[in-house]
């Protein structure tokens, strides 16, 4: 009897490079092929080319995305995703490659190429790669992030990528209605830590800014440029803030990726009021500008490893007045870690104690613990559960809370382990 045979490539017990390969007797598609995000990128599993039939993205972040263009140095794979999807990935590939082309394997003629074989597909639609079908949904984790639902060989297999329940200001939350599912591939990047309720959450937000405004002060908010910069911006707008909002980095090239798809949106007014109040830095001269009057600047890049924020920091960093609040995951050994738990930041070259006051709004776009247990509960059918994309022991206690508390199969996988369905 014929089985489904799906491979972990990378992103087991760990954040960043996710890849899986899904394999029937005649196809074999990949889910994803991300990098590492290290001081040099770190890949997943070789696949040779000549054995991959597609690739299915999830989305663009490029722990996810960005080493598909490997695919492309001497080949011309279908990539399926949506437009949006496309196109940010096409973003942010390009400073990808921008940034780190030293230790990459490929250029901007493979990301040409990549872009050319592109194949997009929106949600609920059934696609097939020969005898493999498969269909996107929503996962409510960034714009047009989506959950892969595949059916082969009589099976039926989930990937929900990176995901969240919750609606956020940007998007709706992610449904996780699936019936008869065989297994379950499920991110853990928060299966241990719940986040704030939202609501409590923005106020807390809006009313610690407002107070630094006030008092003459400038706030910093590093924001990862696809995704929590525009959820920012849709934060400030919906609770009517009249203060001037700066916004610089790459965000500007994803928002207007994003407001010609508004249907991936929540609301999509509100994303363009945001946007329309806000103030575009030009250049230099401007940024130097922005950072002595008070105010708000939403700024790339959201660990403070480069971007605009660096220069930022370096000028607000220097007064007790101002603040800098951080609201994206900060890796462990990146200046944002660091900065969080020592107060210290390079400026000029020279480790600084930061005078500015420093906070950390957890604006996540995963599920929290109790999420993330309420949607294995509501999975249909009898499913093997493998749980990826979260530090190792995330990964291990979620698969062993899963076997006791709703006795179901789950494993953690190591990376280069097979499992057949």
């Amino acid at each position: 009897m014929s089985s489904l045979q799906i491979k972990f490539l990378g992103g087991t017990r760990e954040v960043g490079r996710s890849a899986i390969a899904v394999r029937t007797q005649k196809t074999q598609v990949l889910l994803d092929y991300g990098v590492m995000l290290n001081h040099t990128p770190g890949f997943p599993m070789h696949v040779p080319p000549k054995d991959v039939d597609a690739i299915i993205l999830t989305h663009s972040h490029l722990d996810h995305s960005g080493a598909i263009p490997v695919f492309y140095i001497h080949g011309k794979k279908p990539l399926y995703t949506n437009k949006l999807s496309s196109e940010l990935n096409q973003l942010l590939i390009s400073d990808f490659i921008h940034i780190s082309s030293y230790y990459l394997p490929f250029e901007y003629l493979e990301l040409k190429s990549m872009m050319r074989n592109s194949k997009h597909i929106d949600f609920g639609v059934i696609e097939r790669i020969r005898e493999v079908e498969f269909q996107l949904f929503n996962a409510g984790h960034i714009p047009g992030s989506a959950q892969i639902l595949i059916e082969a060989e009589g099976k039926k297999l989930l990937y929900t990528g990176d995901f969240n329940t919750e609606d956020t200001r940007l998007l709706e939350g992610a449904k996780m209605e699936y019936n008869d599912l065989d297994a379950v591939i499920i991110e853990s990047t928060y299966a241990y830590e719940e986040h704030t309720e939202r609501s409590e959450l923005e106020k807390n937000f809006i009313m610690e800014i407002t107070d630094v405004v006030e008092k003459g002060g400038t706030v910093l908010v590093p924001a990862f440029g696809v995704g929590r910069s525009q959820e920012i911006a849709c934060v400030l707008a919906a609770h009517h803030f009249r203060y001037p909002v700066t916004i610089d980095g790459m965000i500007r090239g994803a928002n207007s990726i994003m407001m010609k798809h508004g249907q991936f949106l929540r609301d999509s007014r509100l994303l363009k009021e945001a946007l329309h109040s806000a103030h575009w830095i030009e250049g230099w001269r401007d940024r130097r500008k922005t950072a002595k009057k008070p105010g708000v600047i939403i700024s790339t890049a959201g660990m403070l490893k480069g971007g605009p924020s660096v220069f930022y920091i370096s000028k607000i960093g220097k007064k007790a007045q101002n603040a800098v609040f951080l609201v994206s995951y900060q890796i462990p050994g990146t200046p944002g870690r660091q900065l969080l738990e020592k107060g210290i930041c390079v400026i000029d070259g020279k480790m600084k104690k930061i005078k500015a006051k420093v906070g950390h709004f957890d604006f996540s776009s995963h599920c929290g613990a109790g999420e993330l247990k309420e949607s294995v509960k509501k999975l249909g059918g009898n499913p093997n559960i493998y749980v990826v994309h979260g530090a190792e022991e995330n990964c291990k206690l979620f698969a062993k809370w899963i076997k006791k508390e709703l006795g179901l199969k789950a494993k953690a996988p190591k990376t280069g382990d097979t499992f057949k369905i």
